[in-house]
C-alpha cells in the first residue's frame, strides 16, 4: 500500500516552502508529488510549464506530477509505471491542493475509486494556515474553514508575522481534534506532519464548531464486533450523507483487539479499513471522531449500541 498525504491550505499559506523543505531532506526525497492545479506548481514551475510530459524529475530527487486530467487516473498511472520499473520506486505520494480547493472531493476520490483503494492508503491531511492572513481567510472564505476542519494536523506558518496564539485559538474552535504546531519557513519534522494513522486525541464528549458544525467523539472500553462496526458505518453514511464531513478513528475489533483498525469516511463514502501493527501508546480503547453538521449529539453512539444489540441477538 502506497501512503498518500494531502497538503492543503489557503492561498499564500506556504505550501510551496513546506514541500521544498520536506523534499530537501534525503529521507523524503523518494516521494512523488502531485500538484492538483497547473497554476500552482510548488517545485520547479518553469520546468514543468515547459515540459510536454506530466511527470518530470526535479532537482530534489523527487518526482513532480501535474494533474491535467483526473487525480485517480494520475495516481494509478504513476503506480503502474512504478511497478514496471519505468519510475523510481517512490515510497509515498504527497498531493498539493489548490489554495482555493475544498479537500473533501480529493479525499472522496481516494475513497471511491476501487483500484486506488486497493493500492493506496490515506495517511494524513495536513493544513497550513498563515499567521498573517489566516484569520481573515478563515473569516471570509468557506474553503479555508473546510481546509482547517478536515485536517489531521494543522501547521501555523509565518508565526513571526502575525499573532500565532490568537490564530491557534480560532483553529482550535474549528477543529479541536487536530494537533497544531507553528513553524517558520516550513521548519517542521516531516515525520510529525505525515505520520501514518490519524491521531485521535481525547477531548470532551462534544466540541462545538461554528456555523452548526460539531465534533462528536465516541470512546469505547469494550471491543466492537466487526459486523456491528461495518453496519454502523454504512448506516451513518446512509443517514447522514453530506452532513458527515469526516469520520476517523482507531477501533479495537472483538475479533482482533491486539492491533487497531484505522477507519475513515467522508460524507456517504466509507474507505476500506487499514491496520496499524500496534496500538500507539498504552490506550487500547476505541476512539472515533465525527466532524459533521446538524448531526444530533447522541445519535452515532446510540446507533452503534442498537446495532450491536441486534447483532448479538442474531447470534444467540
Amino acid at each position: 500500500m502506497i501512503p498518500v498525504s494531502v497538503v492543503t491550505g489557503f492561498l499564500g499559506a506556504g505550501k510551496t516552502t513546506l514541500l521544498r523543505r520536506v523534499l530537501a531532506d534525503p529521507a523524503w526525497a523518494d516521494s512523488a508529488v502531485i500538484v492538483n492545479e497547473f497554476g500552482e506548481v510548488p517545485l520547479d514551475h518553469e520546468l514543468l510549464a515547459a515540459s510536454e510530459e506530466v511527470l518530470v524529475n526535479v532537482s530534489t530527487g523527487c518526482l513532480c506530477c501535474v494533474v491535467r486530467t483526473d487525480l485517480t487516473a494520475t495516481l494509478m498511472d504513476l503506480a503502474r509505471r512504478r511497478a514496471a520499473g519505468e519510475l523510481p520506486a517512490y515510497r509515498r505520494v504527497l498531493i498539493e491542493t489548490s489554495g482555493l480547493a475544498d479537500p473533501a472531493p480529493i479525499l472522496h476520490a481516494l475513497m471511491t475509486d476501487a483500484a486506488v483503494a486497493e493500492t493506496h492508503r490515506l495517511c494524513a491531511v495536513v493544513t497550513l494556515v498563515d499567521a498573517l492572513h489566516g484569520a481573515a481567510a478563515l473569516d471570509r472564505h468557506p474553503e479555508a474553514r473546510r481546509q482547517a476542519m478536515l485536517a489531521d494536523r494543522i501547521l501555523v506558518t509565518k508565526p513571526d508575522l502575525g499573532d500565532a496564539a490568537a490564530l491557534g485559538a480560532v483553529l482550535a474552535r474549528l477543529n479541536p481534534d487536530a494537533p497544531l504546531r507553528a513553524a517558520a519557513h516550513g521548519a517542521v519534522e516531516p515525520g510529525w506532519l505525515f505520520a501514518p494513522g490519524s491521531p485521535i486525541p481525547l477531548p470532551g464528549p462534544e466540541a462545538r464548531h461554528s456555523a452548526g458544525l460539531g465534533s462528536i467523539v465516541i470512546e469505547r472500553e469494550a471491543p466492537v464486533p466487526a459486523l456491528a462496526l461495518t453496519l454502523w458505518m454504512q448506516a451513518l453514511a446512509e443517514h447522514c450523507g453530506a452532513r458527515l464531513l469526516r469520520l476517523k478513528g482507531l477501533v479495537a475489533l472483538a475479533e482482533e483487539p491486539a492491533r487497531p483498525m484505522v477507519v475513515h469516511a467522508i460524507q456517504h463514502v466509507v474507505h476500506p479499513p487499514d491496520w496499524l501493527e500496534r496500538w500507539p501508546g498504552g490506550d487500547r480503547r476505541t476512539r472515533i471522531v465525527l466532524i459533521g453538521q446538524g448531526i444530533p449529539r447522541h445519535f452515532p453512539a446510540r446507533l452503534l449500541a442498537a446495532i450491536e444489540a441486534e447483532v448479538a441477538g442474531s447470534l444467540r
